[in-house]
């Protein structure tokens, strides 16, 4: 069979490889055309577009980057069109799939929706338009099943395809040698996927460093970006040469796993923090104009996965003006100095989120819903 799947961040792309090694055992003769990044291209997938091309966040970039927008969406009509897919399977990334969803549903093409976006928190009357065209919705938070529910739509749950890849991946016991690290204990800093979120909040983690002469910082930096865009900024911060602070490209899990603690941007790798069980502190910072917006349109108690999940304040969440070098240093003193109340309610967080092989169950499900 065809699949044609669309991904639009570091986080889609992961799962996203994930599931087309998975597909291709369930179906000898898959072909993947992607949207996605360098993960799904060496699942197999036959790369249209990376991400990094596509990641406009807050609503003030994406009216600055409209005609960049509205010209990928004219392109993937197009491919799409001349690909002519068994099945078109969705990954997150709403502003720009949703509207693909609208027009493959015209056209004919059966829509599989895998990771759902978050309508539960925003833009709720978007559940009307899923319910209109896309044929079945694959979520990984137990509590978006129930949300669905509530809207007479039955929504597949089948456990978070994290959990296998924070379990399946081998121990690094060279790391602190391979980076030239020394044996000082980690403070990972992790600012996001996307050049925006980076510039903005990697210059307010930065100013910890100074702070805690006892540890050593670790910047994760993302996949779609090379190193130099990390390099500028730490030497308009002048951190350019610090002993204490590097840089590692890529290898965010094998950092995870030997990190003490981590400040984390707000998104999947808030999720990812706590299955390596490495107490947080998670940080949010938007274009302002964007956060009012977005402020006004959202209706959630938390905005990390970790709180989401638990139903309760796991972990501290410095959003906007609380995101400042007084609350980040006196969250980070706290989760430093007392890490087992986190660490106990993470315990709590994997028993919510099932067993393993979440990729493997989506794959069967879907290919038994397109052979059936």
């Amino acid at each position: 069979m065809k699949y044609y799947i669309i991904a639009g961040e570091a986080s889609g792309d992961l799962h996203g490889s994930n599931l087309i090694k998975a597909l291709k055992k369930e179906d000898a003769q898959a072909d993947f055309r992607v949207w996605g990044g360098d993960l799904m291209q060496v699942a197999g997938g036959n790369l249209v577009k990376h991400y990094r091309d596509l990641a406009f966040m807050g609503f003030v970039e994406v009216a600055a980057n409209l005609r960049t927008i509205l010209k990928n969406i004219k392109f993937c009509k197009a491919d799409l069109t001349d690909y002519q897919p068994d099945v078109l399977i969705l990954i997150d990334y709403p502003g720009f799939n949703l509207r693909i969803a609208d027009w493959a549903h015209e056209q004919g093409i059966r829509i599989f929706y895998y990771i759902s976006p978050q309508i539960w928190a925003w833009h709720t009357s978007r559940v009307h338009q899923i319910k209109k065209v896309v044929e079945q919705m694959f979520v990984i938070l137990p509590f978006e099943k129930d949300f669905y529910e509530k809207y007479d739509y039955q929504a597949n749950y089948f456990g978070h395809p994290l959990l296998d890849v924070v379990e399946t991946h081998p121990m690094n016991a060279a790391f602190k040698t391979q980076y030239g690290l020394s044996d000082a204990p980690i403070i990972a800093l992790l600012p996001g996927s996307r050049k925006q979120e980076i510039n903005r909040m990697l210059k307010e983690m930065l100013q910890m460093v100074a702070l805690f002469p006892n540890y050593q910082f670790v910047i994760a930096a993302a996949p779609s970006l090379p190193l130099e865009d990390y390099q500028k900024i730490l030497e308009e911060q002048g951190f350019l040469t610090h002993k204490d602070l590097k840089i590692i490209h890529n290898q965010t899990y094998d950092l995870l796993q030997h990190a003490t603690a981590a400040l984390v941007t707000s998104g999947t790798a808030t999720l990812e923090t706590a299955l390596f069980n490495v107490p947080q502190v998670v940080c949010y910072k938007a274009n302002a104009l964007s956060y009012q917006i977005g402020k006004r349109l959202v209706d959630l108690e938390y905005i990390s996965l970790v709180n989401l999940i638990a139903d309760k304040k796991v972990v501290e969440e410095l959003i906007q003006g609380d995101l400042n070098p007084q609350k980040l240093e006196q969250s980070l003193r706290s989760v430093l100095t007392h890490p087992e109340p986190m660490k106990e309610a993470y315990q709590l967080i994997k028993a919510k989120l099932g067993n393993a092989g979440a990729s493997e169950r989506v794959a069967q499900a879907m290919y038994g819903y397109l052979t059936n």
